[in-house]
């Protein structure tokens, strides 16, 4: 459900909400495409046919504090989206730095929430394609991140 919903928001809300941006290149859009395509194979795969768990696992602290973390992952991506979405006003250009939520901590209040989100998954799932899953969001958007920041 978590994967579903993070999904569902990045690719029938978020879309709907952009004013303007810059064109995504052909190539990285493919290579997105891939990657979401063979994860989320990966993903529902792992959970529906060879994870188990023993009876009780939805109250067992793991899964309550792996969901509490992708909960307020979302909740903070979804926030700093809104942000970075609101920077500029129509017609506006020029570089800004974004204030308010997680941004007065963190530059990449947007990647830091995603990163958050999927350790959270990872922790409530507890297996090895969750946890892998996490670490290439951190190494993906943590360079994003980086990259931002400078």
């Amino acid at each position: 459900g978590c994967f579903l919903l993070h999904y569902a928001h990045r690719a029938l809300i978020f879309p709907l909400l952009i004013r303007e941006g810059k064109p995504t290149p052909f190539f990285t859009f493919v290579l997105a495409l891939l990657f979401c395509v063979f994860n989320g194979y990966l993903q529902g795969r792992s959970l529906t046919t060879y994870a188990t768990y023993p009876p009780g696992w939805l109250a067992d602290s793991r899964f309550i504090t792996g969901l509490l973390g992708w909960l307020i992952g979302m909740a903070i991506n979804i926030h700093s989206d809104h942000i970075l979405r609101n920077l500029r006003k129509p017609g506006e250009t020029g570089y800004k730095i974004p204030r308010g939520g997680m941004f007065e901590y963190v530059s990449g209040a947007n990647f830091f929430g995603e990163i958050l989100e999927w350790f959270g998954f990872a922790l409530a799932c507890c297996t090895i394609e969750s946890f892998a899953f996490a670490l290439c969001t951190l190494f993906i958007l943590g360079s994003r991140a980086r990259q931002h920041h400078r």
